[in-house]
């Protein structure tokens, strides 16, 4: 069975940072591009942050561009997102998704950025 399983949403202040967690199962998950997405209230989905199969290639969203980062861990069957600086803006579900002859989304973690 396949899953994705996002963990580390939460609430935080402006200025703060969060760690997401993408756990993956039932698939090869070394053959997978991993990326972020997030949908904000009232929002479209948009793309936060992807990265290649092997980690080699990364990219992200010019509104996210250097506060966060995307990586994983292929031994793990993990992939990441560091987010800093976090901003109102950036307050939305965030989903993982992996991509390679198919597409599987996790089930989204809330990320909400508030004083």
């Amino acid at each position: 069975q396949v899953q994705l399983v996002e963990s580390g949403g939460g609430l935080v202040q402006p200025g703060g940072s969060l760690r997401l967690s993408c756990a993956a199962s039932g698939f090869t998950f070394r053959r997978y591009a991993m990326s972020w997405y997030r949908q904000g209230p009232g929002k479209e989905r948009e793309l936060v942050a992807a990265i290649t199969s092997a980690g080699g290639i990364t990219n992200y969203a010019d509104s996210v561009k250097g506060r966060f980062t995307i990586s994983r861990d292929n031994a793990k069957n993990t992939a990441y997102l560091q987010m800093n600086s976090l901003q109102p803006e950036d307050t939305a579900v965030y989903y993982c998704k992996a991509d390679w002859y198919m597409e599987y989304w996790g089930q989204g973690t809330q990320v909400t950025v508030s004083s």
